[in-house]
């Protein structure tokens, strides 16, 4: 008789958003994962939208059994988002305009920072968050229990932009612009982290074609992902000019289920947390010995991938969304 697999505990800081939609199907259709919760951010859309979406996304699906805990509506320092909502790129709804019914299920009557720190200490060492929004929850979960960065198995971040521009200005990425403070506690908080930046997600891109595939399938995951993923195309033909979007969310996941789809550097990375490069992740991964201690000297490391197996992420994906219900 074949010994059982052992599945890793897996929850998801998100704020759907379109991709955040397609990386939490990923996930509940990933034998490799069990998926204790999904605890909610803004980013994409306010907090309190980001939980409707995931109640919703959960109930589509059968999904019900899984807890959403919400998470903080303003940021470390108890500022208000930092940028409008993305309609432009995920709809006002934050799913491609579909205007879906309101869930009938509940967010658990717990925080987000509450249930991380709960779970990690349930299962130490064993469970694994993917960050897919502003790292808010995490740094509140690290203020709550200091030793949340021990207890958490491993820390996957979608953030930052590695030598590389930013998407809401030239200096920064979405998610650590939007809670820069939070991401520098949470980057230098001692846990192992994984970062996967957009250097390496503008990468990974589900073609025109892909779609069509999508759209031929039976299944519901994909089906569904065809309605909201029109929304997401007419975005990336305006604002990249490319026939195709972006898999960030999805690729971030996925590193979680096979870290040798990327290739990693380690060493410290800072924040900038004021001035007109707020939000931007400065990343030391050389071997040199500065003259004098700098705000990187002594700090933690982490993994930052630099590079990905893309047509092997888009397969993944491909495979997971068009598997049978």
């Amino acid at each position: 008789m074949a010994a059982a697999v052992t599945r890793k505990k897996l929850i998801i800081d998100t704020d759907p958003g379109i991709d955040d939609a397609m990386a939490i199907f990923v996930a509940l259709r990933s034998p490799e994962l069990e998926v204790l919760g999904l605890t909610t951010t803004f980013g994409n859309v306010h907090t309190a939208l980001a939980t409707r979406n995931a109640l919703h996304l959960l109930e589509t699906v059968g999904r019900t059994d899984i807890p959403v805990a919400e998470g903080s509506h303003v940021t470390i320092k108890k500022a208000t988002k930092l940028r409008r909502i993305a309609s432009s790129c995920h709809g006002s709804d934050g799913l491609g305009n579909q205007n879906f019914s309101p869930p009938t299920t509940k967010p658990v009557d717990q925080s987000a920072a509450a249930f991380l720190v709960e779970q990690a200490s349930l299962h130490p060492g064993q469970v694994t968050v993917v960050a897919l929004g502003p790292l808010t929850n995490l740094a509140l979960a690290l203020e709550l229990d200091p030793s949340f960065a021990k207890k958490v198995g491993q820390i996957v971040i979608l953030g930052g932009a590695y030598s590389v521009n930013g998407n809401v200005n030239p200096a920064a990425e979405s998610n650590i612009f939007g809670d820069p403070d939070a991401a520098d506690i949470v980057f230098t908080s001692g846990a192992d982290i994984l970062a996967v930046g957009i250097n390496v997600t503008q990468q990974v891109i589900l073609s025109d074609a892909d779609r069509e595939k999508l759209e031929q399938s039976d299944s519901k995951y994909a089906r569904y992902l065809c309605k909201i993923l029109r929304h997401y195309f007419d975005y990336h033909r305006e604002v990249y000019f490319r026939k195709g979007v972006y898999l960030h969310d999805p690729t971030a996941l996925l590193a979680a289920v096979d870290p040798s789809l990327m290739t990693y550097t380690e060493g410290v990375v800072r924040v900038q947390t004021v001035g007109i490069t707020k939000g931007l992740t400065v990343f030391n991964h050389t071997k040199k010995r500065y003259a004098w201690n700098t705000a990187w000297s002594g700090m933690p490391t982490v993994k930052v991938a630099v590079t990905v197996d893309a047509p092997a992420v888009v397969e993944m994906m491909m495979q997971r969304m068009m598997a049978d219900d």
